[in-house]
């Protein structure tokens, strides 16, 4: 996870089992809707402290009713919203004012080799080693996660990786703005490759965060992987 030996930029692909991305799961350009983003949280820089976060200044959040019933006697706006939002049951969601996101599982997807899926511990802390990966090997890193009763605003994935105490790695990816709805997002991360060698080979220790423009953390998994020269044998 965030091995990569190259950095490099790239743009991940979200999309859900029922529909494709755009309405359900992408940023308002207008910012109508969605709480606009700060520069700060799109040109966050590898340099900044792993335990400082950017103070980014957002608007005024709202319910999905209240933003409904902004400009309500704009009929084109108004139209416009509801096309946001789609499918989104407005009884369901009620008045609640904060987002609801749960990450219900990751997978570790390799060519030639069936995906290795993890279910998140209740804790968040998975005991003894979680996945082992092949040295050398190229993976996408996949997210199903549920967004329930407001919209999510920023979110993104930070991961940090340390090997006898020392840090080898961070990566931050942003992951988007999601609107509530009843079927789970699928999000794909870009490839990213292990590093070989003898050297490469053995036992990491590992921080994953999922935090949004209000830097609120939904989940924070610790948790230790292995780097060896095969992958682990399927188990039936």
């Amino acid at each position: 996870m965030g091995l990569d030996d190259e950095k490099k930029d790239a743009v991940s692909e979200t999309k859900t089992p029922a529909t494709e991305q755009g309405p359900q799961g992408g940023e308002s350009e207008t910012g109508v809707i969605s709480r606009q983003m700060s520069e700060g949280s799109i040109y966050a820089t590898e340099e900044e402290e792993d335990d400082e976060e950017r103070k980014i200044e957002l608007g005024p959040q709202y319910t999905l009713k209240e933003q409904l019933e902004k400009d309500k006697d704009d009929e084109s706006l108004r139209r416009w919203k509801e096309q946001l939002l789609g499918s989104v049951d407005f009884e369901a969601v009620g008045e609640t004012l904060d987002p609801e996101v749960k990450i219900l599982s990751l997978a570790i997807k390799a060519q030639d080799r069936p995906d290795i899926v993890l279910s998140i511990p209740e804790s968040g802390n998975p005991k003894g080693t979680w996945f082992t990966l092949k040295e050398g090997s190229r993976y996408n890193l996949e997210f199903t996660l549920q967004v329930k009763n407001n919209i999510v605003s920023g979110l993104k994935y930070t991961n940090t990786v340390w090997k006898t105490g020392v840090k080898v790695d961070s990566t931050k990816e942003m992951l988007g703005t999601f609107s509530p709805q009843a079927e789970p997002y699928v999000h794909l991360l870009p490839e990213e490759t292990t590093p070989s060698g003898l050297f490469a080979r053995g036992s990491y220790s590992a921080k994953s965060k999922f935090v949004d423009d209000d830097n609120k953390c939904y989940l924070e998994i610790n948790y230790t992987f292995d780097i060896r020269k095969e992958w682990q044998p399927i188990q039936n």
